[in-house]
């Protein structure tokens, strides 16, 4: 099933974890009208800005495969809202920066993206149908090895 003119329900879905542990992860009609929101107002957007392919690692995930990789699941992939993905040959930092100040989010993270390592990390960023808080972190480890969340 084809959500956008580049992007697929099965790549939106693909989940090595869960063909490894035999997890069903697939989304219901509500969750699948999400994903399509997601791919028209965020993902297409980016494919089509810079002309490249944009690599999705995560999009949905189902609250057996969020539990399976120790994710919430109140996260925002349960509910088909959000996917982490990166464009190769493009800084995370520059294709983050791309979507906050042309596109219309709810969350968007840099996530674990160091200043002298452009192609570190990857971007997570979700969008709510009507409810976008245009909320822009960067996710990092402090000196515990805890994942803290600082606004950009």
């Amino acid at each position: 099933m084809k959500l956008t003119e580049n992007f697929s329900l099965k790549e939106l879905t693909s989940s090595q974890t869960a063909e490894r542990k035999g997890i069903d992860n697939t989304p219901s009609t509500e969750h699948q009208e999400n994903l399509k929101s997601l791919c028209e107002m965020i993902l297409q957007p980016i494919r089509d800005h810079f002309g490249q392919v944009v690599s999705v690692s995560s999009g949905y995930r189902s609250p057996e495969l969020c539990t399976a990789i120790g994710s919430k699941i109140t996260s925002q992939h349960a509910s088909g809202c959000a996917a982490d993905f990166e464009i190769f040959g493009v800084s995370n930092k520059e294709l983050a920066d791309y979507i906050n100040e042309h596109l219309e989010y709810d969350q968007l993270i840099l996530e674990y993206w160091k200043e002298l390592d452009p192609n570190s990390g990857w971007v997570h960023c979700s969008y709510s149908e009507g409810n976008n808080r245009n909320q822009y972190l960067k996710a990092y480890k402090d000196e515990n090895n805890k994942t803290c969340y600082a606004a950009i």
